[in-house]
């Protein structure tokens, strides 16, 4: 009799959670698709020096943003040139947020 029970327990279950649950939504509020940089380049990657470089086709003024890996903001930076100045990044490995009027990109940066 308790098996009864217990089966017809797990039924009611299964009922109640199978028309409550929905597919997941795999698009995040307020996320859009990145307008890529055509032309994009930085270099060195890994950077030894001081410097980086990041050039693309229109060479115009860009919003660079450099990240650590755990998500913290470490350098922001205007540039109107190519030289973007690492020397107070220590060594390991950052996410760069590029953005050069309404195209942006991002991209991984390895100080040594």
């Amino acid at each position: 009799m308790k098996q009864h029970y217990f089966i017809g327990f797990l039924l009611v279950c299964f009922l109640l959670l199978s028309n409550t649950l929905t597919a997941q939504n795999t698009i995040a509020p307020g996320f859009s698709l990145e307008k890529p940089i055509e032309g994009l380049s930085i270099y060195p990657n890994p950077v030894t020096g001081t410097k980086v470089y990041i050039t693309s086709n229109n060479n115009s003024s860009k919003e660079v943003e450099v990240f650590n890996v755990l998500g913290k903001q470490v350098l922001s930076s205007f540039m109107t040139g190519k030289e973007l100045d690492v020397s107070e990044l220590t060594p390991g490995i950052y996410i760069l947020k590029i953005k050069e009027g309404t195209n942006q990109a991002t991209r991984k940066l390895i100080v040594r």
